[in-house]
C-alpha cells in the first residue's frame, strides 16, 4: 500500500484534468454510490467537527475520507481542515493507498468550483475576487484557468498578511494578482466572486453585486456557516453541487427555514449542468450563485486520478 503525501498529490494532480474528470463523473450514467456523509461534533468550544465520507464504484475504487474541521486553527496559523483518504479496491477491499486528504480536498473543491463556473460564469472574466486566502482559495485560480481566462485575481482576507502571501504565490505562478483592502469595493468590481471561508455571517451582500456576476460560495458547509446574505441567494439564479446542500449549508438552511427560499427555487445541481439537463447562464445580466458543500464523489475521482498518475495505470483497479 502506497502512502501519498500532500507534496506528491500536488505534484501529480493536474487541475485541468481533474476538472474534466469531475465533469465525466457528474454526467456519467455509471455514477458512484455516494452515501450521505456523517458529521460528528468533537468539541463545541473549538467548533470542531469530524466528517466521514465514503464512496465507491462497482468494479473500481472504494474510498473513505476522514476529515477534522477545526475553524479556530486559523488563529494558530494552521489549516482549518485536516484529512486522510483510504483508497481501496471495490472488488476485493484491498487497500492500495493512503492519500493526504487535506490536499485532496483542497484541489477537488477548487476543481468543482471551476467546473460549475464553466457553465455559470460570464464568458469574459476581467476580475476574479477570492474571499479567503487559505488552502482551498489558493487552488482556485489554477482550476479556473481550465474554464476561463482571468485578467486579474484580487484577494481579500480578514488577515491582510494572508492575502499578501497568496498574492505573492499567484504572481510567482505567473498570474496577475493584487490584494483587495476594501471588500465591498472589491465585490462591486468583480466579474466572478469565490468565497472560501468559514464565515458565520455574510461577506457577500446582494447590494454590492453587479448584474452579470457569478458568485461561488464554496467555504461554508454547515448550518452555522454563512458567506452570502439572504437577498443574494433569494434573488440570483441558484445552483448547488448536490441536494445535500439544502440541508447542510447555512446560506440556504436559514432562508429555507424562514420560508423566503423554496427548494423549487434551486435551478439545478452540478450533475444537472454536466448532463445537459439544466441550462447554465442565460442572459448576460443574470446573477448566478453556485453553493457547494462538497461530495465524496469528488474525493473518489481525485484520488483515482492521483493513483493512476502515480502508477501509470490507464484505468481503475480490476
Amino acid at each position: 500500500m502506497e502512502i501519498i503525501d500532500a507534496a506528491e498529490v500536488q505534484r501529480v494532480l493536474d487541475p485541468a484534468a481533474l476538472v474534466e474528470a469531475l465533469r465525466e463523473a457528474f454526467a456519467g450514467p455509471e455514477r458512484a454510490v455516494v452515501p450521505e456523509r456523517e458529521h460528528y461534533p468533537i468539541d463545541e468550544s473549538l467548533e470542531a467537527t469530524l466528517l466521514v465520507m465514503p464512496a465507491w464504484q462497482v468494479g473500481g475504487f472504494l474510498g473513505v475520507k476522514v476529515v477534522g474541521h477545526f475553524p479556530q486553527n486559523r488563529s494558530r496559523g494552521l489549516p482549518g481542515l485536516y484529512g486522510s483518504y483510504l483508497l481501496s479496491s471495490a472488488t476485493t477491499g484491498e487497500p492500495v493507498a493512503v492519500l493526504d486528504g487535506t490536499e485532496l480536498t483542497r484541489w477537488r473543491t477548487a476543481a468543482a468550483s471551476a467546473l460549475a463556473a464553466g457553465y455559470l460564469a460570464p464568458a469574459t472574466v476581467g476580475e476574479h475576487l477570492l474571499i479567503g486566502a487559505g488552502n482551498v482559495a489558493s487552488a482556485v485560480p489554477a482550476c479556473y484557468a481550465a474554464v476561463r481566462e482571468v485578467g486579474l485575481t484580487r484577494v481579500w482576507s480578514r488577515t491582510p498578511e494572508g492575502a499578501a502571501r497568496l498574492v505573492e504565490r499567484l504572481r510567482a505562478d505567473g498570474r496577475a494578482a493584487e490584494v483587495a483592502t476594501d471588500l465591498a469595493e472589491a465585490v462591486q468590481r468583480a466579474d466572478v466572486i469565490t468565497a472560501a471561508t468559514s464565515a458565520t455571517s455574510p461577506l457577500v451582500h446582494a447590494a454590492h453585486v453587479r448584474p452579470g456576476t457569478h458568485v461561488d460560495l464554496i467555504g461554508a458547509f454547515t448550518p452555522a456557516m454563512v458567506e452570502a446574505d439572504e437577498a443574494l441567494v433569494t434573488s440570483a439564479s441558484l445552483f448547488v453541487d448536490v441536494p445535500e446542500a439544502l440541508r447542510e449549508a447555512g446560506d440556504l438552511t436559514g432562508p429555507l427555514a424562514r420560508g423566503i427560499l423554496q427548494e423549487s427555487d434551486v435551478r439545478g445541481t452540478l450533475a444537472d449542468l454536466c448532463a445537459g439537463q439544466r441550462r447554465g447562464r442565460g442572459a448576460p445580466e443574470e446573477v448566478t450563485v453556485f453553493k457547494s458543500v462538497g461530495t465524496a464523489l469528488e474525493d473518489l475521482v481525485a484520488a483515482g486520478l492521483v493513483w493512476r498518475a502515480r502508477t501509470g495505470a490507464a484505468a481503475d483497479l480490476q
